[in-house]
This record gives structure tokens, sequence and C-alpha cells, in this order.
């Protein structure tokens, strides 16, 4: 198979391969982004190398986990020989530094998938993970040691932050993240399935961009034909995705998924302590779990401009879950016995529900593609992307605001986004027109900002030029924009 994309982590698996020295890779990223994919397409069929990985098991106890390991040893260095059983991680260690002294390779390939769950309770392995690369594997040039998990939070702690033997050890770590738009597009049509970007668009607003969903894209039709399939046939994939995957990431992720359902019925986010409040779960247990979600790339933390750190906020930015929590989950038991006929999955495309669903959806897709808007917005380098929102107080008469994309330039000036999916060309009205001007100077009133502003769109469609945009409007990027690498 063909590795689509992620030009960046092939560059870094080059360098680590073709390096003189030892290398300590880390790779994390969520559940189904095609981690273990990247790695074993990359390094197994190297000519001049020796790839031995193991997969660790899922809520497997130590002995089950070592089992494993010796087996692959045996396999891959013996010629698939059985090997004398070891009790420990240190023995369990001690043969494979002895099958790599062994071994004529030219280089060693260690990889050991979901390392997380490997790292069972009193099993000392991350310890003798350290023993091993410091006294033998970091001064053999030959082994690039590589570990992976979906757990990133696990990693980032464990792994990377750690702060006893393996503190400054990785030499190399990848961050693997859902494919953009154009990735996206490119992967589909890798598969032979051609699309235009707004039918691409449709098709992320449901899948995130995540490899392993869109590798479920075995039709050829439109985007809500597909979708259709995806989500609204009988014992479809998406129908029990949801809590697969938030059980295998997260040890007691019934919090969790608290955490997710409170922000999908909060498109505008939650301040900290209420939605702390509202999962009935405060303190460092708490705050643990925000943490989770936000490194495996399902909420966002953000602080709106010019407010203080009391009032950080979280959103919801994974584009799957949310659709799973609008449309699937309050029909799941149907859909478990039999698929939505093509007429009712149509009559909800025209629901006010489903357009409000798409202006979100967008506004998530949007997050994830800052770089493409500022380069088309043609903002300064170092222009600061946020949010901001005023809520009056009970029994005021003061007007409330939220602005959910600007951007604080260095130049002296702020750019205020306005994120528009419509169908058509977005219009301009005196009304839209007169509201944006009072959001503004809401904005600032009480930010007290002498920044000058100004005022950009990011519309699917563009927007139809008339007098009150040739006033207001200073740059436009469409999803045309997004697309561009």
């Amino acid at each position: 198979m063909t590795i689509t994309g992620r030009i960046e982590e092939l560059e870094i698996l080059s360098n680590v391969y073709e390096s003189k020295h030892a290398e300590f890779l880390a790779v994390y990223g969520r559940r189904r982004v095609g981690k273990t994919f990247l790695i074993r397409e990359f390094f197994q069929n190297k000519s001049d190398a020796l790839f031995f990985n193991v997969t660790s098991l899922k809520d497997g106890t130590m002995a089950e986990q070592i089992a494993n390991v010796m087996d692959r040893i045996g396999e891959t260095f013996y010629g698939g020989a059985r090997l004398e059983k070891t009790n420990n991680w240190r023995d369990t260690f001690k043969a494979l530094n002895e099958a790599i002294e062994k071994c004529h390779y030219k280089k060693i390939i260690i990889f050991i998938d979901e390392i997380p769950w490997m790292a069972t309770p009193k099993s000392k392995l991350l310890q003798n993970i350290d023993y091993f690369w410091n006294q033998y594997w970091s001064a053999n040039s030959k082994i690039k040691f590589i570990i992976c998990g979906s757990s990133a939070s696990w990693i980032i702690d464990k792994i990377i932050n750690n702060k006893g033997g393996l503190h400054n050890r990785i030499t190399e770590k990848i961050c693997l993240e859902p494919f953009n738009l154009s990735e996206t597009k490119n992967y589909l049509k890798h598969n032979h399935i051609n699309l235009d970007n707004h039918q691409i668009l449709l098709i992320y607003m449901v899948t995130g961009g995540v490899p392993f969903y869109l590798s479920k894209i075995k039709w050829k039709g439109s985007a809500m034909q597909i979708i259709g399939k995806l989500a609204f046939s009988k014992k479809a994939f998406f129908v029990n995705e949801f809590d697969n995957l938030f059980s295998s990431l997260f040890k007691n992720h019934e919090t969790h998924i608290k955490i997710v359902v409170a922000l999908s019925k909060n498109k505008d986010g939650l301040e900290k302590t209420k939605l702390l409040e509202l999962i009935d779960s405060s303190g460092g247990s708490g705050m643990k779990k925000l943490q989770e979600l936000e490194d495996a790339g399902f909420i966002m933390r953000f602080n709106p401009l010019y407010h203080k750190r009391k009032n950080t906020y979280y959103r919801l930015i994974d584009e799957y879950s949310y659709f799973y929590l609008k449309w699937i989950e309050p029909i799941k038991t149907l859909l478990q016995n039999k698929s939505l006929t093509q007429s009712d999955w149509q009559s909800l495309c025209v629901t006010p529900e489903w357009h409000n669903w798409l202006g979100y959806a967008f506004e998530m897709v949007c997050y994830k593609h800052l770089v493409a808007i500022k380069e088309k917005l043609n903002l300064p380098p170092m222009s600061l992307a946020s949010t901001w929102k005023y809520t009056p107080k009970k029994n005021s008469n003061e007007r409330g605001a939220q602005i959910d994309l600007l951007f604080d330039r260095r130049d002296n000036a702020i750019t205020i986004c306005e994120v528009k999916y419509t169908e058509k060309p977005f219009l301009i009205t005196k009304d839209y027109f007169e509201i944006l001007n009072r959001k503004l100077v809401v904005f600032k009133q009480h930010t007290r900002t002498q920044k000058q502003l100004l005022v950009s769109f990011v519309s699917a469609n563009g927007i139809i030029e008339n007098p009150y945009s040739d006033e207001l409007v200073q740059s436009v990027a469409t999803l045309d924009d997004l697309f561009q690498e």
C-alpha cells in the first residue's frame, strides 16, 4: 500500500532511519489515525533492516504481555523457535538484547505498539526500558527504538515529559493527526473516489479526516449517499464506534463521554468551572480527564481574548463525536435493527437542525485549518487566533456578543472573522450589517482595545458583493482556500 500525505512525518522517519546514531522515537495520536500503518509501511520492508514489532494486548496481564514479546523474539530473530518463558521485564529485555547482539543486520527497528496497554500496574516496564536503553541500546547505532500509543496523555506524561531515567531520552516524536481537507481529498482520490470540494467537506464533517473512517468508504456516490451507508444503514460502522472508541482510549471513560456530551450541547463552549459542575467532577480528577481529551484531539481549550485565566473555556472539535451525538445516538436502537430508508435519511437533511449542524461543523473544520485561513487573509506573521464572548449579567439591558474566530495581530489591528456555511454565496443584508456593527461596538467597549478592528469572512461559498460588503469586509476566505496545502 502507499502512504498518502504525511509529508512531515515521512521526513522524520527517514531521518530516524538514516541516522548514524541510536534513535528513540515516540509516536502518539488518537485511535484510528494510522500510527501503526505508518510505522509498519515505512519500516517493515527495508532490505537492510530487521523489523521487530510487537502489539500490546488490551487488558492483558503482565504474563500475557511478556509471553507475546518472547514469541515475537523467537519469530523475528530465531526463525520461529519457541523460547523459554520469562517472568519479568528485566529477563525479557535481556533476551531481546542478546538477540540484538547476535543479529547481523545493519539496522534493527524495535517497534512496540500501544505501549500504554503493556505497562500494567507494578510491572516496572518503563524502569526496564530506561535501564536497557541507557545501558545498551543508546550506544548501538543500529537500533531505532519506536514506541507508539493512542493514549496521548500517557505518552506525553510517562515518556516525553518523564522526570526519571527516560528524561530527555526521546530523540524524535510524532504527534499524528487526522488528515486535513487536502489530504482527505487525495486519500479518497487514491481509492478512486472522486468528489468535488463541497462533497469532500460533508464527508470531513462526519469523519474528521480520520484515515480509518475514510477507509470504510467502499462505494461511489454522492457524499450524502456515503454518509447514509456509514451512519444510517443497519448495523453501520459508525453506530457502535463511539462507545468502542472511548472505552479503548480512556480508563473509566464514562466521565470522558459526559464531558463530550456536555460540550456537544453547548456549541459556543463551556467555561471550565461550569463544565466540571455539569459532569459532577471537580479538582484534579476532572482536570486530568479534560487534559486527556484535549491531548487526544477531542476538545480544545481556549482563553477568550482579554479574559482572565479563570475564564478558560472548552469546546468540542471532534467531528465524528458531534455527528454521532447529534444524529446517530438518538436513534441508535433503531439502527441496530434496521436501516433508515433513503426518504427518511434525506428528510433529515432539509430540517433546520441539519443546517445548524452544518454551520457548527464548518466552524470545527475552520479551527483545524487556521494556517490556510491566515494565509488567504494575508495576515501578518505571529497573528494569534482566539475567540471572544461577552455575556451580560442577569436582568441587564446590555447586549451580549460572541466572536467565534479572531486574529490578534502584531500591527496594531485585530481581524474579526465571521464564519458562515451556506449553500450559496452569503448575502450581507442591512439587518446583518447593523448586527455585525453592534457586535464590534460591544467588543470595543468591553475589551477597551485601541487596536483597529478589521472584518473578514470565512464563507464556504464566498459572499455577494454589495454596498454593505464594500464598506465592511476587508477580505474573504472560501472553502477552496481551506484545501490549499
